[in-house]
């Protein structure tokens, strides 16, 4: 769609469009075709509408200069010292969980994120690339971690992050179907590649941007020591740190759509 006065931002993948952006991005599966909305283009068409959700009062992304964190694939055993860093800081992520092995075997982190004011996400039950699943179970990967999260939380997740980024349209129709959007990245710090807290520090700090998504993972032994940098310094850069829902407010998650910065 074409951008018009700045309000507009949704954009078509495809061809060597979306070759480019699964190498910025390092995701895999390119060559797949598939719309996806910016946070800022989500937030300008909710303000713009007569329908949307209340903001929360405690951050304008319109007007503070945003960058959502996020962590995949836990909780682990070190997420209770990146909640504890968090905490401190007064900073809010989105946690992308894993069901098999992490949410029922962690149900008390999962309550503790929740507890704390974090955002409850789904990353699917066993980390399978959804476009190489068929659909019966890509809707099992999908339905149990938010069973599980509702169980133990009350909560059901509105974000889903597909792994390794891959999806298509018929992941979308599901998630559709499911009642869930997906969620993206533009920064990756590749931590599943190294254990040096200063480089992931570094690759993180290096590639943010306003209205951006940060990919980390809480699983990995590097990536919580390199957290308390990482807030100093975007706190230093005037960034303030929120959640995703937040970040896309005051629209809600569309159920469907793939969210990108």
């Amino acid at each position: 769609m074409k951008q018009k006065g700045g309000i507009s931002r949704i954009s078509r993948t495809y061809g060597l469009l979306a070759g480019a952006v699964c190498l910025t991005l390092g995701l895999s599966g390119c060559g797949v075709s598939y719309d996806t909305t910016s946070p800022r283009s989500a937030r300008e068409h909710a303000a713009s509408g007569a329908e949307h959700a209340a903001l929360d009062a405690s951050v304008d992304c319109a007007v503070a200069k945003c960058v959502a964190l996020t962590f995949d694939a836990g909780p682990s055993e070190n997420t209770p010292r990146l909640l504890d860093i968090l905490k401190r800081e007064h900073a809010h992520a989105t946690f992308f969980m894993l069901g098999k092995n992490h949410i029922d075997k962690h149900p008390d982190l999962v309550r503790r994120i929740a507890a704390e004011g974090h955002e409850l996400a789904n990353h699917t039950w066993s980390h399978k690339i959804l476009t190489k699943t068929d659909s019966d179970e890509v809707r099992s990967q999908i339905t149990r971690v938010q069973d599980a999260v509702v169980e133990l939380t009350g909560t059901k997740p509105l974000l889903m992050r597909p792994p390794q980024g891959r999806t298509d349209e018929r992941i979308i129709k599901i998630c559709r179907e499911l009642g869930v959007a997906q969620v993206l990245w533009s920064v990756t710090a590749k931590d599943y590649q190294t254990t040096d807290s200063k480089l992931i520090e570094k690759r993180v700090l290096d590639q943010t941007k306003r209205d951006g998504i940060i990919l980390l993972h809480d699983i990995y032994r590097g990536t919580v020591p390199a957290v308390p940098g990482i807030l100093a310094k975007l706190k230093k850069d005037g960034y303030t740190v929120v959640t995703v829902s937040q970040l896309l407010a005051p629209a809600t998650p569309e159920p469907g759509k793939v969210y990108r910065p």
